[in-house]
């Protein structure tokens, strides 16, 4: 679960540009995603084949 928490960290700090997750690891990462705080500052966006990639953003969705 740390390394889910440090790729998000990267995502969040600007060292990586998305996150691309696979639909069998997808519960695990959003399971963590979901506990933070700044939960609504992450989109992701569904790709054919059940891939989700993340992005942050600086403006928290509402």
């Amino acid at each position: 679960m740390n390394s889910y928490n440090d790729m998000l960290d990267e995502l969040k700090n600007g060292t990586r540009k998305d996150i691309t997750v696979d639909k069998n690891e997808f519960y695990a990462f959003r399971e963590v995603l979901v506990k933070r705080e700044d939960f609504k500052h992450f989109r992701g966006v569904a790709k054919q084949g059940g891939q989700v990639i993340y992005q942050y953003m600086e403006v928290a969705r509402s």
